[in-house]
């Protein structure tokens, strides 16, 4: 291995052995702890230390890093506390977790270090919101991202670099290639010759340099980020490296031939750099064993300290409260002044308040800049708050929520438009894992809202027309509403952006420009998990959301001698328990009324929860009125019998004579 100084003194070459050799001997600590049955998981990078170390060195401690399982000498170049990251292990109340996530799972704004999920895509989207931030800022910073050779396969890995190439971002795409992705070689999981050779298909810049040269590492992206902060362009480095452990030390490596771990020995990072060192008399014998004494002391001291930390103590109220970021709600009364007004002007005018109240909001989705978005509801803002705000994107859903979450982290807030509800199966992943999650695990906030036109009655057919909304209403860490009405639409879209939780906000298509209401002029809120009582009657409850309920109130208005409750739910996480409770109180029937499918709807959950907890209100069954458990058909004739709206009469009817 060739090493060249350059014009570096003894004492930076010093420190950067100093720091190459402390993960090593960390590492080392924490394989015999795994023998000893003290850990109980290690994934090691031993072998490709020069790589986090010297990448992790190259940039600006502002600037944000994106690692990966082995890539430990990020945490310590960036000064964390060895006890700190072994209560992190250890699932320790003290770690960056509290308990809830294993490893390298996690972040931390104040060391500008954002973790990894298990899916390992994911993260290259955050690197580009996070960079999206930077360039919006103009603070010329870069941010580095981490992923592996496997991961380079994800759809994840190929939409982020898009986006970056697309859109000038600062990114520093850094592939670690180990050879292996778990046991699978690197001749079965690409054809091409060489990983760096992707950045041409992209117009992006690529770099391949030997991994286990600390000095090629740091010099190589010292000079990329210095030469991003002036000229912002996303690069991609691929770094030839070799894994000298198994993938978790349980997995073993029987499936790599001897000569492989032989050949890669020869090219140790920590071993090689220090007999440069000694070549060139900055090293010694006695100043390795007297630095290796230093550490090892050090390490044994934070180590046990860190298994003296306390554990978690389990309480389910803390646990669920911390699901959210705390957001108390802060109303803003409506104006006296209203305007007759239809739902989708509502939302453009939600969305443009929003914009006017904060700079730093961007809107991102398909087509919603110049042309003003599928349903026109964007049509203007380029002209009002600009390209850089408002955001045309790539088809690539994934990317760009995962982009709203770093543009958060990093101190913005984002809209994401799914252009139909349907396509959000795209963007799943980064949604449900990644949106809900983050605040539990580490605290940080998810200031994104999705905005999701949804539903059926204009014969779109199954692929544009779904009701989804029972996919989220599960997943904890999200907020689901679902407005009936523009009143409803532009007060909950208000609260929705100023909320750091992430909400899907669900927009009924059919209601765009066939339905108007009074909407006041200007800023006002309303509470996200209130319920709206729209109707007050005897006879039975009808608790329903979106088209539903006018669907009910048609349904009511042409039988006037049903003098019912009508509960509009609008929120469906959290949703209004009380005001539910009370609509059973009050007739002791119910019917519930969705859009969505029958079988495991939100009217599933809705039914079980009465019968739990007001049975002794009820005089009937809890009845649900709900679409079809099929496809959603394109003819108008088979679509109108696939709604719930086919059956309300009938349902209504046998609740009644029950």
């Amino acid at each position: 291995m060739q090493f060249d100084r350059k014009d570096k003194n003894d004492a930076t070459l010093l420190d950067l052995y100093t720091q190459l050799l402390y993960p090593r001997m960390v590492e080392e600590k924490m394989l015999i702890l795994l023998r000893q049955g003290r850990i109980g998981k290690w994934f090691s990078g031993i072998g490709q230390e020069a790589i986090a170390v010297g990448s992790a060195l190259a940039m600006k401690e502002t600037e944000y890093i994106l690692p990966m399982h082995r890539n430990l000498g990020v945490f310590t170049a960036r000064d964390i506390p060895l006890k700190k990251l072994m209560a992190q292990w250890q699932g320790k109340i003290s770690g960056f977790t509290k308990g809830r996530d294993r490893s390298f799972h996690f972040g931390t704004q104040e060391y500008k270090i954002i973790g990894m999920i298990s899916h390992l895509g994911p993260q290259m989207a955050i690197a580009d919101g996070i960079a999206l931030a930077d360039l919006i800022a103009d603070k010329k910073q870069a941010t580095l991202v981490f992923t592996g050779e496997g991961a380079t396969s994800e759809g994840d890995f190929h939409e982020a670099i898009n986006v970056a190439s697309v859109w000038n971002l600062p990114v520093i795409f850094l592939i670690e290639n180990n050879g292996y992705g778990l046991s699978t070689p690197i001749n079965e999981q690409f054809k091409c010759k060489d990983l760096v050779d992707r950045a041409a298909g992209y117009g992006i810049e690529g770099v391949q340099i030997d991994g286990n040269n600390i000095l090629e590492v740091y010099d190589t992206l010292s000079d990329l980020a210095e030469k991003m902060r002036k000229d912002p362009k996303p690069v991609l480095v691929e770094c030839l490296t070799f894994r000298m452990r198994g993938h978790e030390e349980a997995s073993g490596t029987k499936y790599v031939p001897q000569e492989l771990f032989d050949l890669w020995a020869q090219k140790d990072p920590v071993k090689c750099f220090e007999e440069y060192l000694l070549e060139q008399r900055i090293l010694t014998p006695e100043s390795i064993a007297e630095i290796k004494a230093d550490f090892k002391a050090g390490i044994e001291q934070e180590v046990e300290a860190a298994f003296l930390e306390e554990e978690p103590v389990a309480d389910t109220a803390t646990e669920m409260q911390d699901m959210y970021a705390p957001h108390p709600y802060q109303p803003v009364e409506p104006n006296q002044q209203s305007a007759e007004i239809r739902y989708i002007d509502a939302i453009t005018d939600a969305l443009k308040i929003g914009m006017q109240k904060h700079n730093n909001l961007v809107l991102m989705g398909q087509d919603i800049a110049e042309y003003g978005g599928a349903f026109k509801i964007t049509d203007g803002f380029v002209d009002l708050f600009g390209k850089a705000r408002v955001r045309n994107t790539p088809i690539c859903e994934s990317a760009i929520v995962g982009a709203g979450l770093g543009l958060s982290i990093n101190g913005y807030k984002a809209v994401v438009e799914m252009q139909f509800a349907d396509f959000v199966t795209c963007g799943f992943n980064q949604i449900v894992n990644n949106l809900a999650k983050t605040h539990y695990r580490w605290g940080e906030k998810a200031d994104v809202v999705v905005r999701m036109p949804t539903g059926a009655g204009t014969g779109a057919g199954p692929f544009h027309s779904q009701s989804n909304e029972a996919w989220f209403t599960k997943t904890p860490g999200l907020k689901i509403v679902y407005p009936a009405f523009p009143f409803d639409a532009k007060g909950l879209l208000l609260s929705a952006i100023e909320d750091p939780n992430p909400v899907l906000f669900f927009e009924h298509k059919y209601l765009y420009r066939s339905l108007s209401g009074q909407v006041p002029i200007g800023e006002y809120t309303l509470e996200i998990g209130k319920a709206n009582l729209i109707k007050e009657g005897e006879q039975l409850s009808i608790i329903t959301y979106g088209l539903g309920v006018h669907w009910a109130l048609s349904y009511l208005d042409e039988h006037p001698e049903i003098n019912a409750t009508l509960l509009d739910l609008r929120s469906l996480q959290p949703w209004d328990k009380e005001a539910v409770a009370a609509a059973v109180k009050k007739t002791g029937r119910v019917l519930i009324l969705h859009e969505d499918t029958l079988s495991s709807g939100f009217g599933a959950e809705l039914s079980a929860w009465i019968a739990e907890h007001c049975f002794e209100q009820l005089d009937a069954p809890v009845m649900r009125c709900a679409s079809s458990d099929t496809a959603i058909p394109m003819s108008k004739v088979l679509e109108e019998s696939f709604l719930a709206k086919s059956r309300l009469k009938e349902s209504i009817d046998k609740l009644m004579a029950y």
